[in-house]
């Protein structure tokens, strides 16, 4: 596997953390944990294929992935390559005018979202691209040239912020305590920019903080403990359902990205 990383131009910074390419040589499957950000893909050659509670299919041509709770398989056959955009928190709400709620869980084609006729063009120009350097500067012009004059939710972003720095252990009414709105408006638009709920939003960060900060030298239990679980099952339970794997069982295998 070979995964170079860009980082976007100064205009597209605040809503985009990196742009990626994956490319495999002789094939290989990755198990890709959930992530707080949305992730936009173009396939650039060969086939890959998703797997997600035991359901398999091909990946389009381009397609935007919404938050969810579960992992999945990602298999790249021989030559397979594409192309990641990785949306910081909230940022890809300024291309979509859908609640991006309605993506969890699930990929959505682009062609169904954005206009044919200039998605078509870029996947055409991505194809004739001669290196990946031209690849990234063609998907900047295109975020560029769609991105909506929406400015950035400043409440959103604060909670996201808070969430962070607590990483992730935080109750929502602590969290409430920190702003000028009541919950229910205020859930409403964190959906709708983040993708999820700020309940379900503060575990992933959780998880991911666990999983970032786990050292052997630790046992599991206190893991569990420092990231705020003191119920043993429930902390397996979450983990499982996050990993797809004990927390037993995920430690004992290669890193995920």
């Amino acid at each position: 596997m070979k995964v170079e990383k860009y980082i976007p131009t100064p205009a597209l910074r605040s809503y985009i953390k990196a742009f990626m390419i994956v490319a495999s040589d002789g094939g290989m499957e990755n198990r890709i944990l959930p992530s707080t950000s949305m992730v936009m893909a173009f396939r650039l050659a060969g086939d890959i294929a998703i797997t997600e509670q035991d359901n398999t299919a091909p990946l389009p041509t381009s397609i935007i992935t919404g938050l969810r709770k579960t992992p999945r398989l990602v298999r790249y056959e021989k030559g397979a390559a594409t192309l990641l955009v990785i949306f910081e928190e909230g940022g890809a709400s300024a291309w979509f005018r859908e609640s991006l709620h309605e993506w969890f869980g699930s990929s959505v084609g682009l062609e169904d979202i954005v206009r044919r006729d200039r998605l078509r063009a870029l996947e055409e120009q991505l194809m004739e691209a001669t290196n990946n350097r031209q690849r990234i500067a063609l998907v900047e012009q295109f975020l560029l040239s769609t991105k909506r004059q929406a400015p950035h939710d400043p409440l959103v972003l604060h909670a996201v912020q808070t969430i962070q720095q607590a990483k992730g252990d935080i109750r929502i009414a602590t969290l409430m305590d920190t702003l000028p709105i009541s919950r229910d408006p205020f859930e409403k638009r964190f959906r709708k920019i983040v993708g999820t709920s700020p309940k379900h939003f503060s575990s992933l960060v959780r998880l991911r903080a666990l999983i970032d900060n786990y050292s052997t030298h630790k046992s599991l239990t206190y893991a569990g403990h420092a990231a705020g679980y003191f119920d043993q099952a429930h902390f397996i339970k979450d983990f499982k359902t996050f990993t797809g794997l004990t927390p037993h069982d995920f430690f004992k295998i290669p890193p995920h990205w």
